[in-house]
């Protein structure tokens, strides 16, 4: 080997080794990154919280107003049937009265 070769071969070698492991994430920065996505992660779970949160509310006062709406409807039928048989008097009292 010439002289300058093995000059050269170490300093190539210790070159190649610091460009290798100059691209290894080291545990620190790792954690970073880490701790950054599971901080945006906290943030989307509570949003979704919140989300559902809302959801549900929305669910129960739609289930009430269904309810009421319902009774509603059952309160129409029933006067319904009280107008038809106010209704019904009426007719049966013109029938009764005297015609002039």
């Amino acid at each position: 080997m010439s002289p300058s070769l093995t000059k050269i071969a170490p300093m190539a070698l210790i070159l190649i080794g610091s460009v290798a492991l100059s691209g290894c994430a080291t545990k620190g920065f790792v954690r970073e990154q880490v701790a950054v996505v599971n901080q945006r992660v906290d943030a989307l779970d509570a949003k979704l919280q919140q989300t559902d949160g809302t959801a549900q509310q929305a669910l129960g006062e739609a289930r009430s107003a269904s309810g009421l709406a319902q009774q509603n409807g059952q309160r129409i039928d029933q006067l319904g049937a009280r107008v038809d048989s106010v209704e019904q008097r009426m007719v049966e009292a013109q029938r009764k009265r005297p015609r002039n």
